[in-house]
């Protein structure tokens, strides 16, 4: 069990350590690397998702329907082109919305002269 000594000794040690980090530069965490890379992946993955998720629920409808109805393919396709187009829709969406968090590259910038 630790006594009120020690607990000032530690928390002195404590202090003393964070105070050599803050000299040393090094307290601050540093950004894991490869993120972009990561970050790219990880909405390309999102929009093959939304994609298939689009074409499967609309599978399912149409197939749900086409049961009660007993109109086997028509549904199915219907639905399942619908689900498609909802699918390319969403990742347009998706595609915009990261468009619009990335800065503009250089050479977008519009001339107002010929000179500039």
């Amino acid at each position: 069990m630790t006594t009120p000594e020690n607990r000032e000794k530690m928390a002195e040690l404590d202090r003393r350590i964070a105070a050599a980090k803050t000299r040393a530069g090094i307290d601050v965490p540093e950004a894991p690397k490869g993120q972009d890379h990561y970050s790219a992946a990880q909405v390309g993955w999102r929009m093959v998702t939304e994609l298939v998720a689009g074409l499967g629920i609309g599978f399912g409808i149409g197939y749900g329907l086409d049961w009660v109805f007993g109109t086997l393919p028509i549904m199915m396709l219907l639905f399942t082109l619908l689900g498609f187009i909802a699918g390319i829709k969403t990742m347009m969406r998706s595609a915009k919305e990261l468009q619009d968090q990335t800065p503009g590259t250089p050479g977008n910038e519009t001339r107002e002269n010929d000179g500039d």
